[in-house]
């Protein structure tokens, strides 16, 4: 035994002495299991601990698997978070991690021919099951140890983006994820780590986690996100409805309408961070003419909104934060609380627009596709080729801070 001091901030995930705060699960989608009862939940965690307790053991303080049964997996679920563990494997195993239930980060032989044409030969550490996201499907380097050494892996996860240290060296820098169980939809917001064993013996230490709150993964983000861009030196249209102070735009309460940029844009990108008051509504104004509403006289309104207030629990599914308002829905599920600073970026390319909020991609759309209409009210704006940028309030004091602009070319 090699037991390694708990790290600080740390959380051991094994306790060196027994199987205490794990259950059993297959590869299973975890929007399954998680929707069921409690009592449906617990009854199938508890059936699971036979097949664990037959392939899994605690000796020395060391994990041991047999390569058969069910994959170890956390009682907790998490969010965004860093995992340090070590593993030890033989000859022709295969293994990995899942990360919030979502397979995985691999492990196996590398020096096994017959699986080189799999991407063996590139080694442990990759996004193995990655397609419609291939960046970081395959590690940056091969930086297994040979058989019966122990290797180290280091994990960050914020949102869906991924980077990954295999002995030191990085495999995995910052890749988007992708949902092995529904490639349509993103990863999961929180979920079980996994210990995915088969084939052969593979043993497991010293496995410890940090979750990491919102302002931490903010800055995680904003540190891996493009740096090129510029903060807009002033602002057009309502801007006696908002406040300029310290770096912040904000709302004036009780105040409305659109600020924008004193530049036109074709194509661009705009990252930036934003905090929205219970009940909050304001809305990102993308190329907007200067005049009449943005959700419909510019290409669109990308809404923000604070998704789990009560009062709008009714909206149409176009009208939750991240939506081109009234034409495409994005993913929910992926907003910090109200009160707390998300971190968001838009990219928009022709008729595309990719909204990233909190390291997670919650809208992929194409507005020129779209044929259905909120209320069948078209929006005549759509198709405009450029336009301002900029933030269309509704009497809500939402907040605004590190506004970065950059242009973008565009290949048809």
């Amino acid at each position: 035994m090699s037991a390694v001091a708990q790290p600080a901030g740390f959380q051991a995930l094994f306790n060196g002495t027994d199987l205490s705060g794990w259950w059993g699960l297959k590869t299973e989608d975890p929007a399954g299991w998680m929707a069921l009862p409690p009592e449906e939940l617990m009854a199938k965690k508890t059936a699971s601990l036979k097949d664990i307790r037959k392939h899994w053991r605690a000796e020395d303080g060391v994990l041991v698997n047999d390569g058969k049964g069910l994959f170890l997996t956390t009682d907790k679920n998490y969010a965004d978070f860093e995992l340090m563990l070590e593993y030890k494997t033989v000859p022709l195993a295969d293994s990995g991690v899942y990360l919030r239930g979502i397979p995985q980060v691999q492990i196996w032989d590398f020096t096994e021919q017959k699986k080189f044409k799999l991407g063996a030969d590139k080694g442990s550490g990759g996004l193995w099951n990655n397609k419609k996201n291939p960046e970081g499907k395959n590690p940056l380097v091969l930086a297994d140890k040979p058989f019966g050494e122990w290797n180290q892996l280091r994990i960050l996860m914020v949102g869906e983006r991924v980077t990954v240290h295999l002995n030191g060296r990085l495999a995995v820098n910052h890749a988007r994820m992708d949902n092995y169980f529904n490639r349509e939809l993103p990863v999961p917001r929180t979920g079980p780590i996994q210990l995915q064993t088969h084939g052969g013996e593979i043993c497991w230490r010293n496995i410890f986690i940090r979750e990491i709150d919102g302002a931490e993964a903010n800055q995680i983000l904003a540190s891996n996100a493009w740096k090129d861009g510029q903060a807009p030196e002033r602002w057009e249209g309502a801007v006696e409805s908002y406040l300029f102070e310290d770096g912040i735009i904000q709302c004036r309460p009780q105040r409305g309408g659109t600020v924008f940029t004193e530049k036109e844009y074709a194509d661009f990108a705009v990252r930036f961070e934003f905090k929205v008051p219970p009940g909050g509504n304001n809305g990102l104004a993308i190329r907007y003419p200067g005049k009449g509403d943005p959700a419909y006289a510019g290409m669109c309104e990308l809404q923000v909104l604070d998704n789990l207030s009560p009062k709008y629990k009714k909206l149409d599914h176009r009208q939750y934060h991240g939506s081109a308002y009234g034409m495409a829905a994005a993913h929910r599920g992926y907003q910090r609380p109200a009160g707390e600073w998300n971190f968001q970026t838009v990219e928009v390319k022709g008729s595309t627009i990719k909204v990233e909020l909190n390291g997670t991609l919650i809208l992929d759309t194409d507005l020129s596709t779209v044929t259905e209409y909120m209320a069948n009210k078209k929006h005549p704006g759509k198709d405009l080729p450029r336009g301002y940028f900029g933030f269309a309030g509704h009497n809500d004091p939402v907040a605004f801070r590190n506004i970065l602009m950059k242009e973008l070319t565009h290949e048809k």
